[in-house]
């Protein structure tokens, strides 16, 4: 099958024009919310009237609901929202996230001595082989 060949069927013209309805509704919903809000914000659906978004973190959520009748409002005036009496926001965290890497920060001689002291005063051998164990892992 090639591009030409999906093209001409119809469930998958149906398809792509579906999607790009989506997009079109996407794009107009996020340009009519507040600065600031449509980053992180995404369009799911318009169905009975009824506008649901999601949003990355709560407190974005909370910031669209309490301005929800200025967005409803000014949604209100665009052909495909029209009818929209009701705004629904899901909490959406983004599925992958590139948090900062954990970096080890090296022991310092002070800790490294403290380490060493506190091994003196074990009792128990394996604690006291751990411990100064620990101690040699001091930066230079």
């Amino acid at each position: 099958m090639t591009l030409d060949t999906l093209g001409r069927t119809p469930v998958l013209r149906d398809l792509v024009a579906r999607a790009e309805l989506h997009r079109q509704a996407e794009e107009q919903v996020l340009a009519s919310l507040p600065d600031g809000l449509a980053g992180g914000t995404r369009f799911v659906s318009c169905k009975e009237g009824e506008l649901v978004l999601t949003a990355e973190t709560a407190g974005r959520a909370s910031q669209i609901r309490f301005r929800q009748h200025e967005i409803m409002e000014k949604l209100r005036e665009n052909e495909l929202f029209r009818f929209v009496w009701k705004l629904k926001v899901k909490v959406a965290p983004p599925r992958f996230t590139h948090g900062p890497t954990f970096k080890k920060a090296p022991l310092s001689k002070e800790n490294a001595r403290l380490l060493k002291e506190e091994a003196g005063h074990t009792k128990d051998k394996a604690l006291r082989e751990v411990l100064e164990k620990l101690a040699s892992h001091v930066r230079n």
